[in-house]
């Protein structure tokens, strides 16, 4: 283990059996509304609610430093502490075997998703709570039922599907044929003249999705909503950045102008 204490950062380079210790675990559930999980590294953000359970986090994780590299923690402890209110990045010194999970979607109705591990994976599952948190109605260590009845869950959901490795776990989703047509199933008392043709119709839902707005919605909103999140996922915002983080904001930039573009009006 290494610790790299940075002008706005705390660096913790470990290997996946700390990660997996109990005090690690725990420090991580508590703040998993707070986390953004990177392929093989998580950020965990400040949270004013859990600010004592940071500072305990900091005292076992400085006792477990001095324990490997056998020195006295007091020291460090002090410049662990000055450090409270930034982020820490917890990073694996290499990268496992990729182990792939599979993750079971099942749409009851166009309101209610479930999403199930075949078996339980503390890490996958903190990433669906952490996007997907405020919209879970139930839950169990292999389980979400996620309500998704408005057009911002559903956003969200697609959103959080859309990543596909998390640590050294490649995720590989697992649905049928109906999973998207009964999500979609109110889709019909929309009116796009030539465009509802099945394979266009498709690719129509889906830009919504990446615009974060209900299928139909006006022109007024798709441009409002673009304006925004063009604002949120510009690359500029993240040049100073690891390069993984600048590509998945070029990426999403990218998707948000596709969007726009297939779906509005020139007059």
């Amino acid at each position: 283990m290494n610790i790299v204490l940075h002008n706005n950062l705390i660096l913790i380079t470990t290997d996946f059996e700390t990660l997996n210790t109990s005090w690690m675990k725990e420090f991580l559930n508590k703040h998993v509304r707070g986390m953004l999980f990177l392929p093989k590294s998580v950020l965990v953000f400040k949270n004013e609610t859990l600010q004592q359970d940071r500072e305990d986090f900091l005292h076992q994780l400085s006792a477990h430093h001095a324990k490997i590299h056998d020195f006295d923690h007091k020291f460090f402890l002090r410049s662990l502490l000055k450090c409270t209110t930034q982020p820490i990045k917890i990073e694996l010194q290499k990268l496992q075997n990729v182990e792939t999970i599979r993750v079971h979607l099942y749409a009851y109705d166009k309101n209610t998703v479930l999403i199930t591990l075949e078996k339980p994976n503390l890490w996958v599952m903190n990433y669906m709570r952490s996007q997907l948190e405020v919209y879970v109605e139930r839950g169990t260590d292999i389980s979400l039922v996620v309500d998704v009845s408005d057009f911002k869950a559903k956003a969200r959901l697609d959103r959080a599907l859309g990543k596909r490795h998390i640590l050294h776990y490649q995720i590989q989703y697992v649905y049928d044929n109906h999973f998207i047509s009964k999500l979609y199933s109110d889709f019909a008392s929309f009116s796009f003249g030539d465009l509802c043709k099945e394979d266009e119709l498709s690719g129509k839902k889906h830009f919504y999705t990446i615009l974060e707005c209900p299928v139909g919605a006006s022109q007024d909103a798709l441009k409002k909503s673009y304006k925004k999140l063009t604002k949120v996922y510009h690359p500029d915002k993240v040049y100073h950045e690891e390069p993984h983080m600048v590509q998945h904001y070029t990426q999403k930039f990218q998707l948000l102008q596709e969007a726009y573009q297939a779906l509005r009006v020139v007059s």
